[in-house]
């Protein structure tokens, strides 16, 4: 029986026995705290590139609520996980008059012309997860891209199956070409594995949209091609591993005995709920997710402003089981920070 490990220590500064130091105990608040008053009777639109990705569900509950704490109105359009879909949401945006628009979970440049329309209209849109460049006038228009440093995750995720493994480690990748941001997520994956002396054995690009019909048959075919040598799964989504265990589980393969999986992003329920009952996932590298969504709120209030974005990038949790445990039942990474309280206190002015 393969051992499961926990890395000690620090990691980017942020990563203590499994978990964020923020969500052990409650620290000082390290994001903005100037900025301008909430904008009065605003009413903004969440285009969600597909509210199944519990990532951009979670952001989206938290613009929510960081919104009604400004007295604002939200409109959520689902893209559904199709390039057409997120199209027709944008837009539908746009026929919405929004007063700000936050682009949650999908590429800039895939939507660039319809974006376009967006800069031309004059409306402000922040977003999450629209490319690589994170922070400040990210391209496409945007006033400012909120994430985590995915290449910090990348290296996270990549780094834990190399403690866990040893020299033996044998990975498969999983990503998504449709999107830059994880083209890059994954190199760093391969990257990182590859450095320390570990064995990258296929490199998978399959749409995330199409997890739920795609990850079983290749589960199962990588299975028949690998084998025992197949040790580590990397993906850079939570979402790949909703419907890998069941293919597993058909092999005959324990949680235990069979490849261990880990994400680099995004720390969605679903994968909370795995590795807590060890079920066929080990970790993930988890954002702060309801946090962004009070985030992307401050920005686009700064937006509709006039005034500069804060610059803030949030930082990511590696989440074990072990470090779960110290959680008790709650299923989110939410770091133990009063975020709510100092956005609310910037609002206020």
């Amino acid at each position: 029986m393969r051992k499961r490990t926990v890395l000690k220590g620090l990691l980017a500064g942020t990563i203590l026995a499994g978990l964020a130091v923020p969500a052990l105990a409650e620290t000082a608040w390290d994001g903005p705290t100037t900025g301008p008053a909430g904008a009065a009777d605003k009413s903004i639109v969440v285009v969600a590139g597909d509210l199944k990705n519990g990532g951009i569900l979670g952001v989206t509950n938290g613009v929510e609520e960081a919104a009604a704490k400004m007295g604002w109105e939200v409109r959520v359009l689902d893209g559904a996980g199709s390039i057409q879909g997120r199209t027709a949401a944008i837009g539908q945006a746009l026929a919405l008059q929004a007063d700000g628009i936050v682009i949650n979970g999908f590429d800039a440049v895939e939507q660039q012309a319809a974006l376009e329309g967006v800069v031309e209209a004059g409306i402000p849109m922040v977003a999450w997860h629209s490319g690589p460049k994170i922070g400040c006038d990210a391209p496409g228009g945007i006033f400012a891209n909120v994430s985590t440093d995915a290449m910090t995750v990348s290296e996270v995720a990549a780094q834990w199956a190399i403690d866990d493994g040893g020299e033996d480690i044998g990975v498969v990748i999983f990503t998504d070409s449709t999107y830059q941001i994880a083209i890059d997520k994954a190199d760093r994956l391969k990257e990182t594995v590859e450095a320390a002396g570990g064995k990258v054995l296929e490199y998978v690009d399959t749409p995330i949209a199409d997890t739920s019909t795609r990850m079983g048959p290749l589960t199962t075919s990588l299975l028949q091609k690998y084998g025992d040598s197949w040790t580590h799964a990397l993906a850079i989504n939570d979402l790949y591993f909703d419907f890998m265990g069941p293919s597993l589980a058909a092999a005959g393969l324990d949680p235990e005995k069979g490849p261990q999986a880990g994400s680099a992003g995004d720390g969605s329920e679903a994968a909370f709920q795995r590795i807590r009952s060890g079920g066929y996932q080990a970790i993930t590298v988890a954002e702060p997710l309801n946090l962004q969504g009070w985030q992307l709120v401050d920005e686009l209030n700064r937006a509709i402003q006039g005034e500069p974005c804060s610059g803030y990038i949030t930082s990511p949790a590696l989440v074990t089981e072990e470090g779960l445990a110290k959680l008790g039942d709650s299923n989110s990474f939410d770091p133990d920070t009063p975020y709510r309280e100092a956005y609310e206190a910037i609002w206020a002015q």
